[in-house]
Formats: C-alpha cells, structure tokens, sequence
C-alpha cells in the first residue's frame, strides 16, 4: 500500500471518535465496473469506473448515515431537475480543459486502467488507488492520473478522501474554464430552488454570493423527512492554489483552483505539468446528517490535518 495512503488511514481511524462497538462496518462490493461502498450491510454510494454510457468513472447514489440520498438520481427521475444527465452524474472530478480537451462535457474520455491497490477496508475505513488515462479526442494520451480513494464512516457522517497525482510523458497543460475540478450535483430536495442552504466557510450563503470566491469549503444541506442531511466538498490546503467555487441554486457546486479568469478572480490560468513533474489535487466531501457549521468547520480542520 501506498506510505501516504497508509499514513491517510492511520489518521482517519484516529478520527473516528467512537466507541470501537459503535463503530460502524465499512465493506467494499465489486460488480461489474463498478465498486460499492457499503456501510453495515446498506450501499452508500457505487464507484463506477466503467461505463457504456459516460466515459469518465464518477461515484453515484451517495447517501448520508441514516440512508438519505444527497446526490441526485443517476440517470435523473422523475421529479428531479433532468439537465446534464450525463454531466452531472453524482460526484466526479473533470476538466473543461485538459491538453486541449475537453474531459467535462464527455467530448474526450478518462479509461480505468488497473487497481494499483485493490479495494481493501479494515474496521470502519477503507481505501483503494486506481490508474487512470485521458484519452483525447483523436485517441491520443494526454496523461495519466493515480487516484487514491480512503472513505471514513461514523454513526453521523461518512468522509470521502480523493487524492489525485497526474502525468505525463509530453508536457500537458489545465486551462481556465469554470468547468474545472471536483463537482457535486446534489439530490433535487437539497438544492437552493428547492429551499435548501448553500453556505461556506466564509460564512457567505447562496449560490449568487458564494459564486466565484475562494473557500476552504461549501456545503448544501436541507431537512429532508424531518432530519437536516448535506453534502460538504472541500479542498485541501496543501493544493497548489485555493478553490472557488462554481456553484448554482439548482444543485451544482464544483471546487475549482484552475479557472481564475473564468470565475473573474485575475488574469488567465493555464497550469503547464512537464515531463518528470507531477501536478497533486486533493478533495474531500463530508455527508452529514444532523450536522451544523460548526460540525463542518471541525471535520474541515481534521481533515486539513491529513498527510501534511
């Protein structure tokens, strides 16, 4: 196992904070290109890294503890808001611009190569690294991605831990969209349009006041069934740059350190990774059920704390 993601996990169980028999029981099940995450028997969320369909892997039916889904419907149904069906699957990471390509609108495509670690999960943590490539639209590589997945769970939150490490053997270059980075849809009960809360760790809410400034994270949440559920993304401080957020009311928000211009914060940003060099993103997304800021703020800070 990779040392870094040994060190992730060492700290993640040290976070876990409950009692070891009120510890819940983390398993993995592979199916048929796809992983799914289960926590005490019942499926939390599908990592699917292949697809007919989509050709990018992404996570799917992600729920908070207590079973409510807090990523929209893949495919959406009825009642849920039917834009970018394909775009927006649940929670995926992707590039408007990537090597001149463009990996967001599904015009190029991210193939799973291999498991460097398989699915592996001890207790109430567990972990997998996936090698990626992007395959541009004329079959070209334009570089290779090691992901590194860990995932936490605990009575009332599960944390998702996405590291990203990209390659390449010709230079290759991240441009300036909004469309840049790590991108939640949320289920259509979360959203602003539906009357759920925007907020993030700037204390700004909604989507027209969050749109475009810096944050360490954003959270959507609502009382869905008469119980407050939500989805946090954050991004860590050790990335190369701080995020803003590309978020809307109807239940997008997207991490995004790259689209400088496009989020109005300065002059155009293109990030060059040269042969030999490496280009690190690392994310989180915190579900909560019955959390508050000041439970968001303080799983932001423990997570701040891993791998520095």
């Amino acid at each position: 196992m990779n040392s870094l993601l040994k060190l992730t996990i060492a700290a993640l169980l040290c976070l876990s904070g409950s009692a070891e028999a009120q510890r819940p029981e983390l398993t993995f099940d592979e199916d048929d290109g796809r992983v799914i995450i289960q926590v005490d028997g019942e499926a939390i969320a599908h990592y699917v890294y292949r697809d007919d369909f989509l050709p990018r892997p992404y996570f799917a039916h992600v729920k908070a503890p207590g079973g409510i889904q807090v990523t929209r419907q893949h495919p959406p149904q009825a009642g849920d808001r039917d834009d970018h069906p394909t775009m927006h699957p649940g929670i995926w990471l992707a590039f408007g611009d990537l090597g001149g390509e463009d990996f967001w609108r599904n015009k190029a495509s991210v193939r799973h190569g291999d498991f460097i670690q398989k699915p592996a999960s001890e207790r109430n943590v567990g972990s997998f690294i996936e090698q990626k490539q992007y395959i541009g639209s004329d079959g070209r590589i334009v570089c290779e991605e090691e992901f590194r997945f860990a995932v936490l769970a605990k009575p009332d939150a599960s944390l998702f831990v996405f590291e990203s490490i990209f390659s390449g053997t010709k230079p290759f270059s991240f441009g300036d969209q909004e469309e840049m980075g790590l991108g939640v849809r949320v289920a259509t009960p979360i959203s602003e349009l539906a009357g759920g809360t925007l907020t993030d760790a700037e204390d700004r809410s909604g989507a027209n006041a969050i749109w475009g400034n810096p944050a360490a994270w954003c959270d959507y949440s609502n009382v869905i069934d008469g119980q407050r559920v939500g989805i946090t993304v954050m991004s860590h401080p050790t990335n190369f740059r701080p995020s803003w957020w590309h978020a809307r009311d109807y239940g997008l928000i997207t991490a995004n350190p790259f689209g400088r211009a496009a989020m109005k914060q300065g002059a155009a940003s293109r990030i060059v990774v040269q042969p030999g060099e490496t280009l690190r993103l690392r994310f989180a997304v915190y579900l909560h059920s019955g959390a508050g800021d000041d439970a968001i703020g303080k799983a932001y800070d423990d997570y701040a704390k891993l791998g520095q």
